[in-house]
């Protein structure tokens, strides 16, 4: 598998101290208001995980599956729901956690939807962000680290749902996805 990687992007050590340090910010943040953090799956999953235990507050977390990828490396613009919440948001403050965010088409229309069911507020915290590719408007209020437009994977991303459990950012070497 590591002889798929062209280059680590970023470090386990890197990813986990930023982590912390958003952890720390939500904290703060939310203090006193009734978080419900909703992760995109599949890749969010571990970003989410490593993320509640940073954020020292009670809060709740469901999970959403959205697709506009499929088995595809470019997004086809047509969002799907795959899984929808399980509870109702209305009255809560949502914090969406997702792994990469690079057209933001997908990204915005789950924000859009999410804030039509009532919510006190709806933000988005992402790992990654590939502003290179921005075509949505978006307002991220949690931001980890900005990328290169490079196919990355590693720490819950994926290529063809390879490469999620590297514990690190790397980029993938051309010749794997091109094919």
């Amino acid at each position: 598998m590591n002889s798929d990687i062209k280059s680590v992007l970023i470090a386990e050590d890197v990813l986990q101290a930023k982590i912390a340090e958003l952890g720390a910010k939500i904290t703060e943040e939310y203090r006193g208001k009734d978080l419900l953090l909703v992760c995109v799956l599949k890749g969010a999953v571990i970003f989410v995980s490593d993320l509640m235990r940073h954020i020292d507050l009670p809060l709740d977390i469901d999970f959403m599956a959205i697709s506009s990828y499929g088995s595809n490396t470019q997004s086809s613009g047509v969002v799907r729901i795959l899984k929808d919440l399980n509870a109702s948001i209305e009255g809560r403050h949502v914090l969406i956690v997702e792994d990469i965010i690079d057209s933001g088409l997908t990204l915005s229309y789950l924000a859009e939807n999410l804030k039509s069911r009532g919510p006190k507020s709806v933000e988005i915290c992402t790992i990654l962000d590939k502003p290179d590719r921005r075509t949505a408007q978006l307002d991220i209020k949690y931001t980890g680290f900005q990328v290169p437009d490079e196919f990355v994977v590693g720490y819950g991303l994926d290529y063809a749902e390879k490469y999620r459990n590297l514990p690190y950012i790397a980029i993938l070497k051309e010749e794997i996805y091109s094919n």
